[in-house]
């Protein structure tokens, strides 16, 4: 990790060279970029999936760790002669990393983990190694890149394969390799599209795009192509409220106290995993509602082996203070997870 003299002369060198390649970045480029977020980058691609039929779903393996030292040099070089900036980058780039038994290995590609310099670096290079590439490759060929998660969009099969190999070739003239099984062509399978494939779904940026049911204007349920919390982010969300461990090593604290806890996460999660299909995001977050059920058998001898008595309990005091938790306050009551 670099030192934190390291650090301060890192941001110096972020705010002097982002006011420079910041212009210049692909308008679909998302990750580590003022004003801009990935769920900017979902809500396009949602968009994206309803008028073409088929993604890329590109996987670049080990990205962060194989960046070609020379290439970005050379990309920062296109954007400022300033010696004392690219001298710094360099001697960043190549510096050895100390594991801890001591020993000492040398650096040949990659960029330093915990840089505060390394994203806007890692973005430089792949918006000529491929945002910049495929404007003049493919200019009708639209995508979403955040970081190293790209989703490629494409009309046919057929043209979804020859973009995914000029794509594969490119990465290897910059020292990139896609990932054998998890880079895959995915078909936006819905109501409209008929046959099947092999891949009908993909995640990106904590969503899982696939076949789903929604409700038109009218009311009338059909099947559309969308994203929804993916399991992956579902599983990570159970993991970390069993961490709190609110039954078994809070019960000498307040509800109030668990509150404290937990609205700040939970108001993030929602925030997050909310703004699309938001019913997914909440039928995780009952999880929250257990727990603290849990907690009160644990806590109040009469709830012991009472269940339900627990969850009405609980019931009961989020009709009273329904501001008390963020779950609440969206609606998320203990009486629905009952």
């Amino acid at each position: 990790m670099p030192t934190v003299g390291d650090r301060v002369a890192q941001t110096v060198v972020k705010m002097v060279l982002e006011p420079l390649v910041e212009p210049v970045f692909h308008p679909d480029s998302y990750g580590y970029r003022p004003g801009r977020s990935a769920l900017d980058a979902v809500a396009v691609a949602r968009k994206r999936c309803w008028d073409a039929d088929w993604i890329i779903d590109l996987d670049i393996k080990g990205f962060f760790d194989a960046l070609v030292h020379e290439l970005v040099e050379r990309s920062v070089a296109h954007h400022t002669d300033n010696p004392w900036i690219r001298l710094y980058i360099a001697r960043w780039l190549r510096a050895p990393v100390q594991k801890p038994d001591g020993t000492v290995e040398q650096r040949t590609r990659g960029t330093p983990q915990g840089g505060v310099v390394s994203p806007l670096l890692a973005n430089q290079f792949l918006h000529y190694a491929f945002d910049h590439w495929m404007r003049r490759t493919f200019p009708s060929v639209l995508f979403e890149r955040y970081a190293d998660d790209v989703i490629v969009h494409c009309r046919s099969e057929r043209q979804a394969r020859m973009v995914l190999e000029a794509i594969r070739r490119r990465f290897e003239q910059c020292g990139l390799e896609l990932h054998p099984t998890k880079t895959r062509i995915v078909y936006c399978k819905d109501d409209d599209r008929r046959g099947e494939y092999e891949h009908v779904a993909f995640d990106f940026l904590g969503y899982t795009f696939q076949p789903r049911r929604a409700k038109n204007r009218w009311g009338k349920y059909f099947v559309s192509f969308l994203p929804a919390m993916s399991t992956k982010a579902a599983k990570a969300i159970r993991k970390i409220i069993r961490e709190w461990r609110m039954a078994s090593t809070r019960n000498n604290q307040r509800l109030e106290d668990l509150a404290q806890l937990a609205n700040p996460v939970v108001r993030g999660w929602m925030n997050y995993y909310g703004r699309f299909y938001r019913s997914k995001c909440v039928q995780v977050l009952r999880h929250l509602n257990e727990a603290l059920a849990a907690w009160a058998r644990r806590k109040y001898k009469r709830l012991r082996r009472r269940e339900r008595a627990s969850v009405h309990w609980l019931g009961r005091i989020a009709r009273r203070e329904p501001n008390l938790f963020v779950l609440w306050k969206l609606g998320v009551r203990p009486e629905a997870g009952s």
